[in-house]
């Protein structure tokens, strides 16, 4: 009990340092992030997160150490197919580059909170009702076909349901007043378009969420793991996404890997019962299926 009290303390400290940098960072920054700033960035989070993966191997073992790096190898996948969307949605809002990080760190910080209910949810219910874990791998499934042969992703901001949602009690400003979400006019509250952006944002990750819990869920159903790999893999989105818009082409493929690594995780989730898959097996064949569908993007590019 000690132990786990201490490492949800460490990893409670070392969170809110990092967001503390990151906020302080990208907020105080003047102009627009850089292709290398990103970059620069995006690998501190990493090694980062690698670090926190080590003090897991000697404090916990080598199985939560492996856990963990699963989990965080499968959420940080999602959340490079989630970046895409919102690379969408900051084009068809035509927001400014320079406003998207004030946007990206309200969407982050909202993530987080979301991400802790539905994982207490999603493994209490399992712990309740085991069966529920048939439910998650339908959903998984589901979510790799929509990924695999979906088409491309479209925004529609009128009928979003959050948008909508929202609309029955806010007034919105069709106009944009630099970073602010609301603004004041004849004595009444206005929502602005940025306010509009983040909640198309939000709706997106809610989406995105009720696919990626049930894939970790899958890996190991320790709390701590779960969130602590959620949480790190979503430290520095706002610098992997600037990194990524500079280098978007280069993974073309990159969807079809993380739809397969959807559908093995909702097939290991069908067969739990019969068949347990070591989760080293599990780390092995998501490495291969990252590292092929990453070279097969690059030599498209080459080809092309």
């Amino acid at each position: 009990m000690q132990r786990e009290l201490t490492d949800w303390i460490v990893f409670w400290v070392i969170v809110a340092i990092l967001f503390y940098i990151d906020l302080y960072v990208t907020e105080r920054r003047k102009g627009q992030i850089t292709l290398k700033a990103s970059l620069l960035w995006s690998a501190l989070w990493i090694f980062t997160s690698l670090l926190f993966n080590t003090f897991l191997y000697f404090d916990l073992g080598k199985q939560k150490a492996v856990e963990f790096l699963t989990g965080y190898l499968i959420e940080k996948s999602l959340s490079v197919d989630n970046l895409f969307v919102f690379l969408l949605i900051f084009e068809v809002m035509n927001v400014k580059k320079i406003n998207q990080p004030h946007v990206l760190k309200w969407g982050i910080l909202s993530a987080i909170v979301f991400r802790i209910v539905f994982i207490v949810a999603g493994v209490s219910l399992i712990k309740l009702f085991e069966p529920v874990i048939y439910v998650f791998a339908l959903i998984l499934l589901y979510a790799a076909y929509k990924m695999a042969f979906g088409g491309e992703k479209k925004i529609d901001v009128q009928n979003n349901w959050l948008v909508r949602l929202a609309s029955r009690y806010l007034n919105f400003a069709p106009e944009y007043e630099g970073k602010k979400f609301f603004i004041s006019k004849e004595g009444k509250k206005f929502a602005t378009t940025m306010f509009i952006t983040f909640l198309l944002i939000e709706s997106s990750d809610i989406v995105f969420a009720v696919d990626s819990i049930p894939a970790i869920i899958a890996i190991t159903k320790d709390e701590f793991i779960i969130i602590s790999s959620n949480i790190f893999a979503i430290l520095g989105l706002r610098a992997l996404y600037f990194a990524l818009a500079g280098i978007v082409d280069l993974f073309i493929y990159l969807k079809y890997g993380v739809a397969l690594i959807l559908f093995y995780v909702g097939v290991k989730m069908i067969i739990s019962d019969w068949y347990h898959i070591p989760t080293e097996y599990s780390l092995i064949i998501i490495l291969v299926t990252l590292t092929l569908s990453v070279l097969l993007s690059l030599l498209h590019k080459k080809k092309n």
